[in-house]
């Protein structure tokens, strides 16, 4: 869950010249929570943006990943503890999130910071703040709650507990508002990150692929959960595509934390596959890929950056989906066909997350290159609403926190 790159000066990127940023010269002490990777690369980000802004001045406290670790943040303890996903898959962990959300909440109370920002992850997140025994500072929430997709009456606990909302589309504010919770359009991350900047000829070259190989990218999620309930169904798929297909060549940006548990999977797959990770190679990859089948989540909205024609795949287990069913208010699941209200990339979710009718899409498109190209281009194109234009989403994301902050100082 990525960048644009702008050459002005981040000082003025933050507006630390005229949002009150004398502010942070009395201190800014602020404390970011994040629990999971696309968590942790906003995180990071906005802690750059900060300190860009506030210098010496700047301390950070709270709990992340290594993006945020090496953008200045001495974690309380490894976020990957709490990267579980499902209703029913976390309770095993139960025991040990309730006496980390202890742990954080006491953190807080005795440090006592100027500002308190969490990032999505919201079952841990509401954990800490309820154990919180005062509000001494204010409480920014970044990725705000999809209310327009799910769940609407969450709007009233996050307007309890929160004092602002960092929203990732720009027609999300006006919801908000409307609900009497202040929010701001920061700009999706993936409009930050260097989509734009992958070199196909590099990586096909890097990689021994030829330049006319038809070239697959398969996404099978960021989660070991997600892996071991996609992977198997993207192979399956596969073992109906590839033998009529033996030009494609498959690739699989992983993510860090699951490369070594694809590796073992494809190891006995019939067909060779190029496993590599990180967000270099991914971004390379993707300007080298002639189609994705990939993980419903922040991937296909990259993926839609990159003008990458992409097969939406996913599910979970029964029961999960059996209850989000009763509580989800939109038909799709990727958010450039949310925001198009209409399928511009083929899903297949649930039920129909199945081997044979994902395999018959693939086929359509591996057959069509110009409709591969038109769904690409139609993808491209939904996906640029999310960019704030002229300004990097981290820097318009420390200006309203530093925003916030003065306002709480002058009261």
């Amino acid at each position: 869950m990525s960048d644009p790159v702008a050459n002005e000066t981040v000082a003025n990127e933050t507006g630390a010249s005229e949002s009150g940023a004398d502010q942070p010269g009395n201190g800014l002490h602020v404390y970011v929570i994040a629990g999971e990777p696309s968590g942790d690369v906003i995180g990071a980000r906005l802690i750059e943006a900060l300190a860009a802004a506030a210098g010496s001045d700047l301390r950070v406290s709270g709990v992340g990943g290594p993006e945020m670790e090496a953008a200045g943040l001495k974690s309380l303890f490894p976020y990957g503890e709490l990267a579980i996903m499902g209703l029913f898959e976390v309770l095993p962990s139960v025991p040990r999130l309730l006496r980390r959300m202890r742990l954080v909440a006491d953190d807080i109370t005795r440090q006592t910071p100027d500002v308190i920002v969490t990032i999505d992850s919201p079952g841990f997140v509401f954990g800490v703040i309820r154990r919180l025994r005062s509000r001494t500072c204010p409480r920014v929430h970044y990725v705000a709650p999809t209310i327009w997709a799910w769940r609407a009456g969450r709007v009233r606990k996050f307007r309890k507990h929160f004092d602002h909302l960092l929203a990732l589309f720009p027609f999300e504010p006006p919801l908000f508002d409307a609900a009497g919770l202040a929010s701001s359009f920061v700009g999706h991350p993936v409009a930050e990150g260097d989509v734009d900047a992958g070199d196909g000829v590099a990586f096909r070259t890097r990689h021994g692929i030829a330049a006319d190989a038809t070239m697959l990218c398969v996404v099978p999620g960021s989660r070991r959960g997600e892996v071991s309930r996609l992977l198997p169904i993207a192979r399956e798929t596969l073992a109906r595509v590839m033998p009529d297909h033996r030009d494609v060549t498959l690739v699989i940006p992983a993510a860090e934390n699951v490369r070594t548990v694809i590796e073992e999977a494809v190891a006995t797959w019939p067909w060779p596959v190029t496993v590599v990770d990180g967000a270099r190679e991914r971004y390379d990859a993707f300007a080298a890929a002639d189609l994705a089948l990939a993980t419903s989540g922040t991937v296909t909205l990259e993926l839609s950056w990159a003008a990458v024609p992409t097969i939406v795949m996913y599910r979970v287990p029964w029961l999960t989906g059996a209850v989000a069913r009763r509580m989800i208010r939109v038909r799709y699941a990727s958010i450039v066909n949310i925001v198009a209200d209409r399928e511009v990339l083929p899903e297949f979710l649930q039920p129909r997350c199945r081997p044979e009718l994902i395999a018959a899409a693939l086929r359509e498109l591996l057959l069509d290159s110009q409709r591969r190209a038109e769904i690409g281009a139609e993808a491209r194109r939904i996906s640029r609403n999310m960019e704030p234009g002229g300004e990097r989403p981290s820097a318009r994301a420390a200006r309203a926190v530093l925003d916030i902050v003065a306002a709480h100082r002058k009261r």
